[in-house]
């Protein structure tokens, strides 16, 4: 599992999010991005996370930066999650694990004695030229996203 270095290109990915849409990264250069990844929809931890930053959501508008979630559900999990906890921004549904696998958080995992590959929740802050600013990594879920805003704040 090989994270991109921060000051490098973000890698760029096209995929589906959480209404069927097609969304591309690059679209959003000139924006600074927060690129989270979180294992699976609609779990304590990641609604923890997830509503984090649905709470905190004007301050990234305020601020201009975008939020992009990412897991391994599909589009119908990812619409469920999105809806059931009012989220604000887009869900991708990366059910093949080729976004996770290009940023390396996908990898394996262990949980009770049982080894499994998953996603390393991990998020990726990306400047306006789309270019990785930051990463974070061994995220605690409740405090995430005032740890991301104190980060794009400084």
């Amino acid at each position: 599992m090989k994270l991109p270095d921060v000051g490098k290109k973000a890698p760029d990915f096209t995929a589906l999010d959480d209404r069927g849409a097609e969304i591309k990264l690059s679209d959003y250069i000139g924006r600074e991005v927060v690129l989270y990844f979180y294992p699976r929809a609609d779990t304590p931890g990641c609604t923890k996370e997830a509503c984090g930053f649905r709470d905190d959501y004007s301050a990234y508008e305020e601020a201009g930066v975008v939020i992009l979630g990412v897991s391994p559900d599909t589009i119908e999990k990812q619409s469920k999650f999105k809806q059931k906890w009012d989220l604000p921004f887009p869900l991708i549904a990366d059910d093949d694990h080729s976004i996770a696998t290009a940023y390396g958080v996908w990898g394996p995992k262990k949980f009770m004695e049982r080894e499994y590959e998953g996603v390393h929740r991990t998020t990726f802050l990306i400047d306006k030229d789309g270019k990785i600013k930051q990463v974070f990594e061994n995220v605690k879920p409740a405090e995430h996203s005032q740890e991301i805003l104190a980060a794009i704040r400084s």
